[in-house]
C-alpha cells in the first residue's frame, strides 16, 4: 500500500472528494487591502470528526485561515490568485 493509500485510510477520507476547506495566508499591506495566498486544503474525514490538512507552503507569521471554497472562483482568477478584504471567500 502507498504511503497516501495508507494516510487516506488512517484518517478515513476519500481520496476523490472536493476539499471542505481551503487553507489561505492572508498577508496584510498597507491602505487596509489584505492579500489571501491559498497555501493548501482540507478533508473532512469520514466519521465528521477530524479533518486531513494538507499545506503546500508554511506562513512564516505562523497564522493560516481556512474557510469553505467558493462556488465561482472568478474574482481569483480576476486577480491571480490574490484576494482583497472585500472578496473573501464564504465563512465558515
Amino acid at each position: 500500500m502507498t504511503d497516501s493509500k495508507q494516510l487516506q485510510a488512517a484518517n478515513n477520507t476519500a481520496p476523490s472528494t472536493a476539499p471542505a476547506l481551503i487553507a489561505y495566508q492572508v498577508r496584510e499591506v498597507k491602505e487596509g487591502k489584505d492579500f489571501w495566498t491559498r497555501i493548501g486544503s482540507a478533508w473532512s474525514h469520514k466519521d465528521g470528526k477530524g479533518f486531513t490538512v494538507q499545506l503546500d507552503a508554511v506562513p512564516l507569521d505562523g497564522r493560516i485561515t481556512l474557510r469553505r471554497p467558493e462556488e465561482k472562483a472568478t474574482n481569483q482568477a480576476q486577480t491571480g490568485g490574490r484576494k482583497s478584504r472585500t472578496a473573501q471567500p464564504a465563512p465558515v
